[in-house]
């Protein structure tokens, strides 16, 4: 079982970066690949190994917090790799660990992927068994929902700039992303969708 795989960038698309460790290729799914394009040195990813009876794949992600957390989703009925990963690319593990703890099902349906009974059933699922992962939450102050900011764009431009500003990108380059997007934006776009559009537009330069 693969826990954990380091090497160089080579490929990236919407949902999953190549990882080129010693000459070998490996397709690794992860929240926001794009946010990998910055990196100059080696990435490190720690990997969950899916097998399923049609596919076997690979979901990585920069931190074991979000990998504890990823596999603690997949446990909820109802939610599958794609959601997880949606989930996870919508907020930061602290985050979504807070809002299960304080049964903010309000916060949490407006990750992608997740509706109300989803929400309800990841608070009553996963509220106990959030592990470091949760004792992190507790100093998190949830004031309002990951995608309820307002701003330019709307809430959904608003959650996908806060998001794209914690991989460290500048309020200049974001400023420049957002001008190439916002003519086509039709405004049912979730905020996991203009993140990764965003992505796209400042890997492009």
């Amino acid at each position: 079982m693969i826990d954990f795989l380091r090497g160089r960038v080579a490929h990236l698309e919407t949902e999953y970066v190549v990882l080129d460790v010693h000459g070998v290729g490996y397709r690794v799914f992860t929240p926001n690949p794009f946010g990998l394009s910055r990196a100059e040195d080696d990435v490190q990813l720690f990997i969950h190994h899916h097998v399923r009876e049609d596919a076997i794949q690979l979901f990585g992600f920069p931190t074991r917090e979000e990998q504890s957390l990823f596999r603690k989703l997949l446990d909820v009925s109802g939610i599958g790799p794609k959601v997880a990963l949606g989930v996870l690319a919508g907020g930061r593990p602290e985050t979504i660990a807070a809002a299960i703890q304080q049964e903010n099902v309000n916060f949490l349906i407006k990750l992608p992927g997740i509706g109300r009974k989803t929400a309800q059933r990841m608070i009553l699922d996963l509220k106990d068994k959030l592990g470091s992962t949760g004792t992190a939450a507790a100093a998190v102050e949830l004031t309002e929902p990951v995608l309820s900011s307002a701003g330019e764009g709307g809430s959904a431009w608003a959650a996908a700039r806060e998001a794209l500003a914690g991989l460290g990108y500048r309020e200049a380059e974001l400023d420049r992303a957002w001008h190439a997007l916002k003519d086509r934006v039709t405004g049912d776009e979730t905020p996991d969708i203009l993140m990764k559009q965003a992505l796209q537009q400042l890997f492009q330069g």
